[in-house]
């Protein structure tokens, strides 16, 4: 159904860094209460922070910690900048691709 229930911030917990106005989730529930949500694999999310990213001489991919719209912080390509839109994993909270 196209239902609007209230659910507990514990149930949200994990998924909360995730979400944005809009998202649809799949709610499971068990007599009548929410148990588990269960959400997509990932999320495009728009880079709200990152710092400039200077490549240098690297041996390995280089990274930067970049803050997303939601909240969420985690590792991404130097060429990553404010305003771009990534895709993140969801299950592992990690950098995919930009969008």
């Amino acid at each position: 159904t196209y239902e609007q229930p209230a659910l507990p911030k514990a149930v949200l917990e994990d998924v909360i860094p995730y979400l944005k106005e809009g998202t649809t989730l799949d709610i499971e529930m068990y007599e009548g209460e929410p148990i588990d949500i269960e959400m997509p694999l990932t999320v495009d999310l728009r880079v709200e922070d990152a710092p400039p990213g200077y490549a240098g001489d690297t041996a390995t991919a280089a990274t930067k910690e970049a803050t997303l719209e939601t909240g969420l912080k985690i590792q991404v390509p130097l060429f990553v900048q404010p305003g771009d839109v990534v895709r993140v994993d969801t299950r592992t909270g990690e950098y995919l691709t930009r969008v």
